[in-house]
């Protein structure tokens, strides 16, 4: 047993050595540098657009708080959330028994009045008729005391019959003075019932008009986004119910800083990306920049109309990017970035043109230039292309 032991040590010391030697054959093997063929540029600066980034929210363009013109419970809701309406359909459904009972007793006072003006035409009739009479009779007695009175001057009639001609015509006159002024009379409260009538037949369209609120409709075709309110709650004036919004027009909110505001412009071009979407983006239009500012943050609303997108809601975040002038930036070709799991470089090509990975800091992308912002300096020599073909260590000629 004893022999056995430096038996089996020689035996495992001479499969180490053997590996070992494998081992500085391989690496003597891969220690060979490779030539790879690729093109190559400096590193310089260049004139950029510097466009500012502003991030808001998505709100649609048209959007309406609905809310109760009615006290009652509310007996149906015939929407959900999300749900396409048309114009003038009925969303919810109020107890309406009040406001019929209004109706009712403004229909009852309105046929009232109405009957009482039939009354008090037939009343002016008749005192119309009677005003005629007593003018005849009184234009009667007129003619007669001036028959009378010239045969009494003749002295071919009594003066007693003179009298009575005299006494019958003042009481036609009388007679005729109270017709008019019954006439006059009547006439007056035939007035005051057609203003009564007037009144109501106003207290009887605004009765209809309450009980037309007692079902809510929509105010134009649109989604339902929110809605606050069930069956058995009590709706109250002014209480808002649900909220709809034109499913077909979308605005970006944007909030942009108190120095940017003044290179911004109405009406011009503004590219939006919306996270939702990925990297897509949509041709935006500034339609209305608030004059105001937000004294909390010191930032602008600006308004950025968006094209029609039925994937488009309300609520989703947004980045527009407005264009305001020119900067030097250090730029390479989007080509030459490579990544290592995390980690963002490039292949700095040296002296003896041997390249080696270089750990960089990207910003923002520029048609087929990436902005470095740390990590190169101008005038290094860096592989613009192919570079998925390159490895740290090799030899790289211009190709």
């Amino acid at each position: 047993m004893k022999r056995l032991v430096p038996f089996l040590a020689t035996i495992v010391l001479a499969v180490v050595m053997a590996a070992c030697g494998r081992s500085t054959g391989s690496s003597e093997k891969a220690a060979t540098p490779v030539t790879v063929q690729a093109p190559l540029a400096s590193v310089a600066k260049h004139s950029v657009q510097a466009p500012y980034e502003a991030v808001g929210t998505v709100r649609a363009k048209v959007a309406s708080t609905i809310q109760s013109k009615l006290m009652g419970h509310v007996r149906a809701v015939n929407v959900r959330e999300g749900d396409h309406v048309e114009s003038g359909q009925v969303l919810v459904e109020i107890d309406s028994r009040e406001a019929e009972s209004q109706v009712k007793r403004a229909e009852s006072a309105v046929r009232e009045t109405q009957e009482t003006r039939q009354e008090t035409e037939k009343m002016v009739q008749a005192t119309l008729q009677s005003k005629a009479a007593a003018e005849a009779g009184n234009e009667l007695a007129t003619a007669s005391f001036k028959r009378y009175k010239g045969l009494a001057e003749s002295q071919a009639v009594s003066r007693q019959v003179f009298d009575e001609a005299n006494a019958k015509l003042k009481g036609a006159a009388a007679d005729s003075a109270r017709a008019s002024e019954m006439v006059l009379s009547v006439q007056a409260k035939r007035g005051e019932v057609d203003a009564r009538i007037e009144q109501a037949k106003a207290e009887l369209r605004n009765a209809q008009t309450l009980l037309s609120f007692a079902k809510v409709t929509a105010p134009f075709a649109g989604i339902i986004t929110r809605k606050t309110v069930d069956v058995g709650d009590l709706a109250a004036p002014g209480s808002p119910l649900l909220i709809i919004e034109n499913p077909q027009q979308y605005r970006l909110e944007a909030q942009v800083d108190e120095e940017q505001i003044h290179r911004i412009e109405s009406g011009a071009k503004v590219p939006v990306v919306l996270d939702a979407f990925g990297k897509g983006e949509f041709a935006g239009t500034v339609a209305e920049i608030v004059p105001s500012a937000d004294p909390a943050s010191r930032t602008f609303v600006v308004k950025v109309d968006l094209p029609s997108d039925p994937a488009v809601r309300s609520g989703m975040f947004g980045r527009a990017r407005f264009e305001t002038g020119e900067k030097q930036a250090l730029t390479v070709p989007a080509t030459a970035v490579v990544q290592r799991g995390q980690l963002t470089g490039v292949y700095v090509v040296g002296d003896g043109d041997v390249a080696h990975l270089r750990l960089i800091t990207i910003g923002k992308h520029y048609g087929f230039d990436v902005e470095v912002l740390s990590g190169l300096e101008p005038g290094e020599r860096i592989v613009a292309d192919k570079a998925v073909q390159v490895s740290d260590g090799a030899i790289v000629k211009q190709g």
